[in-house]
């Protein structure tokens, strides 16, 4: 199992150079926030409630990372070409 700290640096490491924050919640699930490029306090995206339990290997760290990102590249596409919501775990 990887630890709480470990998790944390991968998944905030993995969007450099922004700026993301990975919080964990009492229940044990984690919201992730990654923040735009230019003004460092607007939110671009925000995850809640995602289980930390079943990030229990690299695989399943990297499938939520790469989920993430694409929904990061939607953020500003136009409406017609936005995903429908994702699940995270």
């Amino acid at each position: 199992m990887i630890s709480e700290l470990e998790l944390r640096s991968i998944i905030e490491g993995s969007f450099l150079p922004k700026r993301c924050e990975c919080i964990k919640a009492e229940d044990a699930s984690l919201t992730i926030k990654v923040y735009d490029d230019r003004d460092r306090d607007r939110v671009d995206l925000e995850v809640k409630g995602i289980n930390a339990d079943k990030l229990d290997s690299s695989r399943a760290i990297c499938n939520l990372i790469t989920g993430l990102r694409e929904d990061l590249k939607h953020i500003h596409a136009p409406a017609l070409n936005r995903a429908g919501g994702r699940a995270y775990y």
